[in-house]
C-alpha cells in the first residue's frame, strides 16, 4: 500500500511555498498526499495541483487585534508574540479539531508541516504519528521555534491530554529544507536533523515578452512578496511607488509583482520603463533578471539565489532582517534598512550591483551551492522510510 503523507500549513504563500516541492514529491513517488491548511492556502494548492482540505482560522476582527498587539515591538519580540499568541493560541487552536478529524477520516502515515503550523504538532502527537518539520525561513526552523512556541503548545496539548514537553519533542522532529547551509544564520541553532534538498528545477523559461521593455536594457525585478501588500498592512502603495521611482531613473527595465488581492492602476503613473503584473511564476523571471529587489522573505530570496542574482533587500519584519544580513555577509547583495531613506537609497545599491561584478559572482557560487544539494525527490524516500517505521529513517 502506498504511504498516505498529511501535509499542513497556515493561509500565508511564504509559509505553504515550502512544503509544495515535498507534496509534489511525494506524488511523483505514488505516495497519497493531501493538504491540510486554512482556507487562504486554497488557491495556491490549486495552482500547484495539490488535493486541499480546509481548516477554520480566527476571524479577521481576531487577527486585527493581535496586529495592534505588534506595534512599537522588536523584531525579537514581535516574532515571540507571533508564534505564542497567532500561531499556537489563535490559530491551532482554532484548526485543531478539523486537523484531527483529517487525520482520524483520511489516515495518514506522516505528518510533514512547515515550521509555523502547530495544530498537525499536538493532533500528531494525539496519534502518535511520526512527524516532519518543513523550515519556512534560510536558517531552520523547528529549533528556534520550539522554545516559543512549547508553554502555549502545552497549554493547548493539555486541553487534550497531551503530556507535557511538546516543544522539545518538537526540536528533535526531522528538518527538512530547499536552503543550502552557507544561508543559515550563524546565530540560530540548525537543528538536530537537518536535510537539505534542492528543487527538480522547472520547464525552460519562455522567451520575454515585449512588454517588459528594451531586451538591450538589463531586466530587474521587483517583488515584495504576497503578504507586504495585503491589505492588512501599510506598505502598500508607498514602498512601491517610490522604489519603483528610484528604480525608473536608471538606464534599466523593470518588472514587478504585486500579489493578487492589489490591481496596478492602484500605483497610479508609472516611469515608462516600469512593467508591473499582479502574478507570475517567479521561475519564468528570474532566469532573464539581472538584478532583483525584494524584502528578504526566504522563498523569493533562494529562488534569486538558486538563479544567481543579486539582491538588494529592504527587509521589513520576521526572518527578513536575518535572511538580508545573511545574503549581505555572504557578499550575494545589499541590505538597506527599511525606512526614511531606503528606497531612495536603492538605486545606488541596484546600480553598485550591476556595475560591481564580485555581487553576481558570489550569487552563482551560491546556485552552485544549491545546485550540489541532494534532489527533493530523495525526501519522498525519506517519508516513506518514516511511514513504514524504519528507525534509520529519522536519523
Amino acid at each position: 500500500m502506498n504511504p498516505r503523507i498529511l501535509f499542513a500549513t497556515t493561509a500565508g504563500v511564504g509559509h505553504f511555498s515550502p512544503l509544495i516541492p515535498f507534496a509534489q514529491a511525494s506524488i511523483r513517488a505514488g505516495h497519497e498526499v493531501l493538504v491540510v491548511g486554512h482556507a487562504g492556502a486554497a488557491a495556491t494548492a490549486a495552482r500547484a495541483g495539490l488535493p486541499f482540505r480546509p481548516l477554520p482560522e480566527p476571524s479577521d476582527e481576531e487577527i486585527a487585534r493581535f496586529r495592534e498587539g505588534q506595534a512599537g515591538l522588536s523584531v525579537v519580540e514581535a516574532m515571540g508574540r507571533a508564534v505564542s499568541e497567532l500561531y499556537v493560541r489563535m490559530y491551532a487552536r482554532t484548526a485543531l479539531a478539523a486537523t484531527l478529524a483529517a487525520i482520524d477520516e483520511w489516515r495518514p502515515d506522516v505528518v510533514v508541516r512547515e515550521s509555523a503550523e502547530f495544530s498537525s504538532v499536538v493532533a500528531a502527537e494525539l496519534r502518535e504519528l511520526p512527524q516532519v518539520d518543513v523550515g519556512v525561513g534560510l536558517s531552520i526552523q523547528a529549533d528556534m521555534l520550539a522554545p516559543l512556541a512549547a508553554p502555549a503548545l502545552d497549554e493547548l496539548g493539555a486541553s487534550l491530554g497531551v503530556p507535557p514537553g511538546v516543544g522539545e519533542r518538537l526540536g528533535g522532529a526531522p528538518s527538512l529544507t530547499m536552503a543550502p547551509p552557507s544561508l543559515a544564520d550563524p546565530a540560530v541553532p540548525q537543528g538536530r536533523n537537518v536535510r537539505r534538498f534542492r528543487s527538480v528545477g522547472d520547464d525552460p523559461p519562455a522567451p520575454p515578452p515585449r512588454s517588459w521593455g528594451d531586451p538591450d536594457a538589463p531586466l530587474v525585478y521587483l517583488s515584495f512578496g504576497t503578504e507586504v501588500p495585503s491589505p492588512a498592512r501599510d506598505y502598500f502603495p508607498d514602498l512601491y511607488t517610490t522604489a519603483l521611482a528610484a528604480l525608473g531613473e536608471l538606464p534599466v527595465r523593470v518588472l514587478a509583482t504585486i500579489g493578487e488581492r492589489r490591481r496596478p492602476a492602484e500605483l497610479g503613473p508609472l516611469p515608462p520603463s516600469v512593467r508591473v503584473e499582479r502574478w507570475l511564476p517567479q521561475a519564468q523571471v528570474l532566469p532573464h533578471a539581472a538584478a532583483m529587489v525584494g524584502h528578504g522573505g526566504a522563498g523569493s530570496t533562494l529562488g534569486a539565489l538558486a538563479a544567481g542574482l543579486p539582491m538588494a533587500l529592504i527587509p521589513l519584519f520576521a526572518d527578513q532582517p536575518h535572511n538580508a544580513r545573511r545574503v549581505a555577509e555572504l557578499g550575494a547583495g545589499i541590505a538597506l534598512e527599511y525606512g526614511a531613506g531606503s528606497t531612495s537609497a536603492l538605486g545606488g545599491a541596484v546600480e553598485a550591483l550591476l556595475r560591481d561584478g564580485s555581487y553576481r559572482e558570489r550569487a552563482i557560487e551560491l546556485a552552485a551551492e544549491i545546485r550540489a544539494l541532494p534532489p527533493v525527490d530523495e525526501a519522498a524516500q525519506l517519508l516513506a522510510a518514516m511511514a513504514a517505521r524504519e528507525p534509520a529513517a529519522a536519523g
